[in-house]
């Protein structure tokens, strides 16, 4: 788990380092961070950081989590643990100025800490990932909303579906040129 972390770090400071050495502006922001809220397994809050490498393509990454209680037939609990990276490709939409949608594809890694021996372990997917993405033109704030239907290459443990189809989410975003 450290070495994923220590990975997805150095993801996070490439990034940095190439949206400031690039000259593009991503159309309206540069970049842009905040919090991204999803229907995910592996998160349901995130912090979200996009900076666009070049003017149509664009780094997303997140780091989420997600907090479990069931009481069904015993009191257990879990918490997921995730660092999502995706890239995006944006298209304008019609003449709106700011609007645009985006293609893409990208990795999760997550990790279940449970007081429940079977539900704990590391995850890791992949996904496809399409959306809409809205910068406002008079205020620093960028809106988008995405799919990520997420298919399982690690299932952290057992019961672990291979599929998910239901991670949806929405971002708001303080953005910087």
């Amino acid at each position: 788990m450290k070495k994923v972390f220590m990975y997805a770090s150095v993801v996070v400071i490439a990034s940095f380092g190439l949206s400031n050495a690039s000259a593009q502006d991503g159309g309206n922001y540069k970049s842009a961070i905040g919090l991204r809220a999803g229907g995910g397994y592996y998160d349901i809050i995130a912090a979200s950081y996009k900076t666009f490498l070049t003017e149509p393509g664009a780094l997303e990454l997140n780091l989420g989590f997600r907090p479990y209680t069931y009481h069904y037939v015993s009191s257990y609990n879990w918490f997921n643990l995730s660092f999502s990276a995706s890239y995006q490709h944006h298209f304008p939409i019609g003449s709106i100025e700011g609007f645009r949608w985006f293609v893409g594809g990208g990795l999760t890694a997550f990790n279940t800490f449970s007081n429940y021996d079977d539900y704990k372990g590391f995850g890791l997917g992949v996904f496809p990932t399409g959306g809409v993405d809205y910068k406002f033109s008079n205020i620093p704030l960028n809106l988008s909303a995405d799919i990520r239907p997420t298919i399982a290459l690690i299932k952290p443990y057992d019961y672990y579906n291979g599929f998910y189809a239901g991670n949806v989410g929405i971002s708001a975003r303080y953005t910087f040129r």
